[in-house]
């Protein structure tokens, strides 16, 4: 059974009375274990895709199963509990509270799932990043690649299946930038953790295992990528 699993997923907006599709038949699967990543130019659908693998949004028509549950037919408060239980988010900007130091950005994500242990599993989960000696500092106190690596570390403290990385580099200098991709591959590599990279980078896909290329609400190619780049750092960070 596939992580992922989109049939004929079409998603129309209404602008006006113009009817948009900003997904217009996409027939995708991801399992277990893969790095992937969706590359397309603005207005390829990209973004809404993302939105719809986030179970942030659901389709106007076609279906989309998470782990062998059907989206479209959860309730809202399914909704979040899938995304909850399932889905790590790291975001282009971070979304990092600035008043707020590493530790405590980290806490936060399990505080909202009621979870036991959260300062523990939190101090593990920065240490597994490499910021063990960062964990008091608050994020204008950090470079972009730290406060990257606090995202990161926030998606994975609930130990989800799945991590979803939007543009996770955008913001980066290209030595930043490598260590982040090295970081994703690692995890990938050592933990299987399913890991799906939305990015218009060509440098940034390569290092992955298979490219999906969207255009005009359509997936365009599925390819796998049989020699994928691997992210050179000096980095190596503690399991969580």
């Amino acid at each position: 059974m596939s992580l992922i699993e989109f049939k004929n997923v079409k998603k129309i907006y209404h602008v006006g009375t113009v009817a948009v599709a900003a997904l217009n038949g996409v027939d995708v699967a991801i399992d277990h274990g893969e790095l992937v990543s969706i590359m397309g130019a603005s207005g390829s659908g990209k973004s809404t895709l993302l939105n719809m693998i986030g179970a942030l949004d659901i389709p106007t028509s076609g279906t989309y199963k998470l782990d062998g549950e059907d989206v479209g037919s959860m309730s809202d408060d399914r909704l979040a509990e899938a995304r909850n239980r399932k889905i790590g988010f790291v975001f282009q900007t971070f979304n990092l509270l600035p008043r707020l130091t590493a530790l405590a950005n980290v806490e936060l994500a399990l505080v909202y799932g009621r979870a036991t242990g959260a300062h523990k599993k939190s101090i593990a989960a920065l240490e597994s990043v490499g910021l063990g000696d960062r964990m008091d500092h608050r994020p204008t106190q950090m470079s972009g690649g730290q406060q990257q690596r606090v995202g990161i570390a926030r998606a994975l403290v609930k130990e989800p299946p799945l991590l979803l990385a939007d543009e996770p580099t955008g913001n980066l200098d290209s030595q930043s930038t490598n260590e982040i991709i090295a970081m994703l591959q690692r995890l990938n590599d050592e933990q299987r953790i399913t890991v799906v990279i939305v990015t218009h980078e060509h440098e940034v896909a390569e290092h992955t295992r298979r490219i999906i290329t969207m255009r005009d609400g359509k997936v365009v190619s599925d390819e796998p990528n049989t020699s994928p780049r691997q992210a050179k750092t000096g980095f190596s960070g503690g399991a969580l």
